[in-house]
């Protein structure tokens, strides 16, 4: 599903939202998707109300290229649209023009320029700060690392050549490294090395307890945790796909303890799962440490100050502290290396002087 539109400079307010039905995306077959336009706008939208979402319509901003049984990738034409209970099938493409007035500025100031670890004409890496997400999406849609990538790179700065795009992702509340391509052919090339598991990815966590080894490998396979009422959660489970973390105690605290992981594997929540699952969720980890309540009522802006104090860090603690791959055009070996974040850095001080 594409939320915004493609290339599009994410430095300015944002004008439209592009979205596709995909049977994928509603857990169906292609055949039996036939969803009410309301109903998906809603579902793709959860930052708006439902009230709100039925004025767009009534009030001539939503565009839609119907699919039909003749016509199963639509027209390529859009129409507007004016009646919420129009059902839409598969592949059908909807477009949502924000009015002016809902539009959101989106121009970072000068304390939003991010720090550089490394760039050069192909590829820039930057050090994410925690509770940052890397792109627009949600509730999070007025400030970005690409937003603010786009705002240094903006059209009137260098040659339309220079289109910022992610390379990969990391969690709002994970900090450290983020590899952004600078143009589509380094962004494809850097894109295949991280589906071809060619990147090495490391990530500094600290754990709750303290491992009995020193060292150790996790390699249970990873899928949806079945039976929860959070969709995104994860599951280390039998017939999940296959992950691989390798973990190394840094150092040891009150209460807790500093682990280097290695990825070999890039699964949804990888390191928040293996770690739970062998008995040392992450610091902070609201949705794998603590129990799915505390995730609920974070989702709900309904944390308490007990729940707070019990969660001891504001965010889960993990930090992407190394990243190697190959140069896109000259093919030699680049490091990248992010210091552990400060807030991290500071929790463990603070354990030390306690303990």
């Amino acid at each position: 599903m594409r939320l915004l539109p493609k290339d599009r400079d994410l430095s300015k307010p944002l004008e439209q939202v592009e979205l596709a039905v995909r049977a994928s995306d509603l857990q169906m077959r292609a055949e039996q998707v036939e969803i009410r336009l309301d109903r998906f706008l809603a579902l793709h939208m959860p930052w708006r109300s439902r009230n709100s979402i039925q004025n767009l319509i009534d009030e001539g901003y939503v565009y839609v290229d119907f699919t039909t049984p003749d016509r199963p990738s639509g027209t390529g034409e859009l129409v507007q649209e004016r009646k919420a209970s129009r059902r839409l099938r598969d592949k059908s493409r909807v477009v949502v023009v924000v009015p002016e007035g809902l539009r959101i500025d989106v121009t970072p100031s000068i304390e939003d320029e991010l720090s550089n670890l490394y760039e050069d004409r192909d590829v820039l890496a930057v050090d994410k700060p925690p509770m940052l997400p890397v792109h627009p999406s949600g509730r999070h849609m007025s400030d970005s690392v690409i937003q603010r990538i786009h705002a240094r790179y903006g059209a009137d700065k260098v040659e339309r050549s220079v289109r910022p795009r992610l390379c990969h992702r990391i969690d709002r509340e994970t900090s450290g490294i983020v590899l952004i391509g600078l143009h589509p052919e380094a962004h494809a090339e850097v894109r295949r090395q991280f589906e071809g598991h060619e990147v090495e990815k490391e990530y500094l966590a600290i754990v709750q307890g303290h491992p009995r080894s020193e060292s150790g490998v996790c390699d249970l396979p990873i899928g949806s945790a079945r039976g929860s009422s959070i969709g995104l959660k994860m599951a280390c489970r039998v017939d999940g796909d296959e992950a691989k973390t390798a973990w190394r105690v840094l150092s040891r605290h009150r209460g807790c303890a500093l682990v280097l992981c290695k990825l070999y594997t890039g699964r949804q929540h990888q390191i928040r799962v293996h770690m739970e699952s062998i008995g040392h969720p992450l610091v902070g980890d609201k949705l794998y440490g603590y129990g799915e309540e505390y995730f609920q009522r974070y989702n709900d802006g309904e944390l308490t100050p007990e729940d707070i104090v019990k969660l001891e860090l504001p965010r889960q603690a993990l930090h992407h502290h190394r990243l190697v791959f190959q140069q896109p055009s000259s093919g030699e070996r680049v490091e990248v290396v992010s210091p552990l974040a400060n807030d991290m850095a500071a929790f463990l001080a603070a354990r030390d002087r306690e303990g």
